[in-house]
C-alpha cells in the first residue's frame, strides 16, 4: 500500500504541468525526474541505498540526464526505488531510455 501511494505521488510530481525554466523536452523530464527523485527520498529516506547507488544517480542527474545508463540498482531497497521510479516516469511522458538504470552482465 505505501509502495502504491509512493509511486502516485511520483507520478503526479512527473505529470503535473509547469513553468519550467527548461527549453526542450529532455529537460523538462530531467526537472521532472529530479524532482520526482527529491520526493521520494524525501518520503522514504536512504536507508539500504548503496553509495554506488547514490553516486550513479546524482551523477545522471547533476549530467542533466544525459549520461549513459549505469545506475544498477542491486539491493532490494534499491529496486523499489528503481521500480517506482520508472513507474513515475512512464506515467509522466517519458520513455524507458531516458532512465539511468542499467546492470551489466
Amino acid at each position: 500500500m505505501a509502495a502504491a501511494m509512493a509511486i502516485a505521488a511520483l507520478a503526479m510530481v512527473l505529470a503535473t504541468p509547469r513553468a519550467e525554466a527548461a527549453s526542450t523536452w529532455s529537460e523538462v523530464k530531467c526537472q521532472r525526474y529530479g524532482a520526482a527523485w527529491d520526493t521520494l527520498i524525501a518520503r522514504r529516506g536512504t536507508t539500504g541505498l548503496g553509495p554506488a547507488f547514490l553516486e550513479r544517480h546524482a551523477a545522471f542527474i547533476a549530467s542533466g540526464c544525459s549520461t549513459a545508463p549505469d545506475v544498477c540498482p542491486r539491493s532490494p531497497a534499491e529496486l523499489d526505488v528503481a521500480n517506482a521510479l520508472v513507474i513515475a516516469a512512464m506515467n509522466g511522458g517519458a520513455a524507458s531510455t531516458f532512465l539511468p538504470f542499467r546492470c551489466a552482465k
